[in-house]
């Protein structure tokens, strides 16, 4: 069922709504109010799908309905019913985050056709709020840790902005995790996440592969081919292990950045782009710097936030969360029952000394599930966890 309110102060033309609606659809439910406040306080204690909306109205008037139900309930659509001298007020509404509004007396098609359109725009906000939570529960950081904590607060001031960012951290920490966090939380969520591993394209390739060339530009350019900073227009590209980049590359991405224009491998040609850059490295960019082998500058350009990710052995408070989550990951994925690990097994892998971090923990518990008993025990661990 579709749930529609309507507040409106006229009961003769609060009953030809609801009989237009309610006759139309028998999907619609729909509810009345006879004023602001009855409206408010309905729509506190229930969601709506959609509320249609008197302008002038005693006790609390239509524009300040609105207003109360975007910070209440701001994922529902308003429409605004407007007398003829309202005009002007109506049309403010709509700055003010109305959906849309419909004048007295109402006509019948436009009514309908607003309040169907209305509707469907509201079945898509919740569709989109359902898999950027999904997506959100893909990239979940697991952990309370103060470490953990401190990244966490860290990614909601920083994600909707468009402050570069910097991780560090060991292999196998998350530091790819942080990366898709700050694009999910970010106002760019709905634009591309487009990832680059520095590390694993020759050094002959990235200038290619991050900005594109033309046909022609080498031997095998046999058309034009854009890069990854134009597929990433209007998103996000993360630069992982940037710290094995090529010191020409690296030249071409801080130009990048300073101007928000590239120019593809063989061309002259300016293009323009707007894009957040996320980078990351294992390694220590202050030294490269020392070594000359990485530039200054572009690290001050992509440090503006720095998040350092620990090792594993740093947050061994997590570890108890991290086996539950990746327990119950695994049989999802497997089809199986879920394992319980013993008190001594959980204790026994908070001590393990875990180089591999985070990785290497899963890695450990999906072959303890797979070899293990149903209950994995510190005889399992002793047996199965170092091989």
């Amino acid at each position: 069922m579709q749930h529609i309110l309507i507040i409106e102060d006229e009961a003769a033309i609060r009953r030809v709504l609801f009989k237009i609606l309610s006759e139309e659809s028998d999907t619609y439910a729909v509810e009345e109010a006879e004023d602001g406040l009855a409206g408010i306080e309905k729509i506190k204690k229930k969601d709506y799908d959609l509320v249609l909306c008197d302008i002038k109205m005693p006790k609390m008037d239509g524009v300040e309905v609105l207003e109360a139900v975007k910070k209440i309930k701001p994922e529902t659509p308003m429409v605004m019913i407007s007398g003829h001298g309202d005009l002007d007020t109506a049309v403010n509404t709509m700055r003010l985050g109305a959906f849309d509004y419909i004048s007295k007396p109402p006509d019948l098609n436009r009514l309908l056709n607003t309040v169907r359109i209305a509707l469907d725009r509201k079945e898509l906000v919740v569709e989109n709020k359902r898999l950027k939570k999904k997506v959100s529960k893909k990239y979940e950081m697991i952990g309370d840790s103060p470490a953990i904590a401190r990244i966490k607060g860290m990614i909601d001031k920083v994600a909707p902005t468009d402050a570069r960012v910097l991780i560090t951290g060991p292999n196998g920490t998350g530091k790819e995790l942080v990366a898709h966090w700050l694009h999910q939380k970010s106002d760019r969520n709905r634009g591309p996440m487009i990832e680059v591993n520095c590390a694993a394209i020759p050094s002959e390739l990235i200038e290619s592969e991050l900005f594109g060339h033309v046909k022609g530009a080498f031997t095998s350019a046999a058309k034009d081919r854009a890069g990854k900073f134009e597929a990433a227009n209007g998103g996000t590209i993360f630069l992982d292990e940037i710290g094995d980049m090529s010191l020409t590359a690296q030249a071409k991405v801080l130009r990048a950045l300073q101007e928000s224009r590239i120019q593809r491998v063989g061309s002259d040609k300016d293009i323009k782009v707007n894009v957040r850059v996320v980078a990351a490295t294992n390694k220590n960019l202050k030294k490269e710097i020392e070594d000359g082998k990485f530039r200054e500058d572009l690290y001050h350009r992509l440090a503006v936030i720095l998040i350092e990710v620990p090792s594993l052995n740093d947050r061994r408070d997590d570890i108890p969360l991290l086996i539950s989550h990746f327990a119950k990951k695994i049989s999802e994925e497997q089809g199986t029952a879920c394992k319980i690990f013993s008190d001594k097994a959980i204790k026994l892998l908070q001590n393990y000394d875990w180089t591999g971090n985070i990785r290497e923990l899963r890695n450990v518990v999906e072959r303890l599930i797979i070899l293990g008993e149903k209950e994995v025990s510190e005889a399992d661990v002793k047996s199965f966890a170092t091989k």
